[in-house]
């Protein structure tokens, strides 16, 4: 039955197409197409979209250029009423739609989760879902493979389900949490654009909006499908136990990133140690911290590690950070000339601030010289402080030369001590 009603289908869309108002529907859709073409660059010549859902990398790889060709397709189509048979228009929209939401899916996916492995299997399993949907849905076997489907039914307590019902409620329950992923991916872009100081507490709303997003887009799509929500009461109690075993690790974490967020103990861009591994927040996520070093290592920190031990941070009150370095002179340096020549040259030093300003201190009576300790203060650790202290001490020795300073060996005094003569 569905092979012949298939056959059938083909065999008219086949007449349909030799029919001569097929050309007529094929070069309106090629208008189509090039309308959306030329709109889609010209919003994409005025505006930065790089890597944006609407318009992509290239401006026509985004969502924007096939709703763009649908909606005219759709609008020729209507146009054209009954003047000539549907033909090009039976196969177009259908391929425009899949389109639509194969980019939509793809996009939102790659906006949410860039960074995760699973989603490139996602984007190809929905390319293909919608490809070979757009094929039944053409040949006219989508409504009697649907018809089938439901028909395939079993009963879960008092609920009756169908094969055809669970593949609806799978789709919009879909369609709605993409939907919902887009929304709160453009909320969290608006929020954290020019955020500033307030980081930190823009990030901590982003977190919460998504999440409460999800959620009712979640129970949205659960309506939608038909499945009674307050028969979730005891699923939320099965949760509530879970959480309160296997999962309070879990819980804990996701708490505890809110509450960092909340009260800002630390912040994105502060320097911290955690743990003994020293570096630059450069993210708080809801389950953890992400911490780079200075040397390009990053660490992931759960983020009841930040609230539960010891964290220092280099930066809550003040980005400022003092560093120092020593050196040694001779006795016999008249030192208290050289001392200020010292720290005005390292004053002079870029990314070392005046204010507060150097310090020249004589710290030791070393074995081999008068030990002077050089203290400095730089605001901006994140960019390193090897490289600044290297700057500092090339500018002391410098300065040494000039002055004819001599920083002294390591000195020994050896004495021997003679033995007496041996009698006759």
């Amino acid at each position: 039955m569905v092979r012949a009603t298939t056959v059938e289908r083909l065999g008219q869309i086949l007449d349909s197409l030799r029919a001569p108002g097929a050309l007529i529907e094929l070069g309106i859709v090629a208008l189509c197409l090039a309308l959306a073409w030329a709109l889609v660059r010209q919003i994409a010549a005025r505006i930065e979209h790089k890597g944006s859902i609407w318009l992509g990398n290239r401006g026509v790889d985004g969502v924007l250029f096939p709703l763009l060709a649908l909606c005219f397709a759709v609008a020729g189509e209507w146009i054209l009423g009954d003047a000539v048979p549907r033909a090009v228009f039976q196969l177009a929209v259908p391929v425009l739609l899949s389109l639509l939401l194969i980019r939509l899916t793809v996009r939102v996916l790659q906006q949410a989760f860039p960074q995760s492995g699973v989603m490139r299997v996602v984007e190809r399993s929905v390319s293909w879902v919608a490809w070979i949907g757009a094929v039944l849905w053409i040949t006219g076997v989508l409504p009697l493979l649907m018809a089938e489907l439901y028909q395939i039914q079993w009963k879960v307590g008092s609920v009756r389900l169908s094969v055809g019902s669970v593949i609806e409620a799978v789709f919009n329950t879909s369609i709605v949490l993409v939907l919902t992923l887009w929304i709160s991916q453009v909320l969290e872009q608006r929020l954290l654009k020019g955020a500033g100081d307030n980081l930190s507490v823009r990030k901590m709303a982003s977190n919460l909006l998504r999440s409460v997003l999800l959620f009712v887009g979640l129970m949205m799509a659960l309506s939608a499908a038909g499945i009674d929500l307050t028969a979730l009461s005891v699923l939320g109690g099965a949760i509530g136990v879970g959480l309160g075993f296997g999962l309070q690790k879990l819980a804990a974490n996701y708490v505890s990133g809110f509450v960092i967020l909340a009260e800002r103990s630390v912040r994105i861009g502060d320097m911290v140690t955690v743990d003994g591994f020293a570096g630059r927040i450069t993210d708080i996520n809801t389950r953890y911290t992400v911490i780079r070093a200075l040397d390009g290592r990053e660490s992931i920190v759960p983020n009841e590690m930040m609230i539960v031990q010891r964290v220092e941070n280099s930066s809550l009150a003040d980005a400022r950070v003092a560093l120092s370095t020593v050196v040694q002179v001779g006795y016999d340096t008249d030192v208290e000339a050289l001392m200020p020549k010292l720290a005005a040259v390292v004053a002079a030093v870029p990314r070392v601030l005046q204010q507060p300003a150097p310090g020249v201190t004589l710290s030791a009576f070393a074995a081999d010289g008068l030990e002077l300790t050089i203290g400095f203060w730089i605001e901006d650790p994140h960019n390193g402080t090897g490289n600044v202290r290297s700057a500092v001490n090339l500018a002391v020795l410098r300065t040494l030369n000039a002055e004819g300073v001599e920083i002294p060996f390591p000195q020994r005094v050896v004495r021997q001590l003679g033995g007496t003569a041996a009698a006759d």
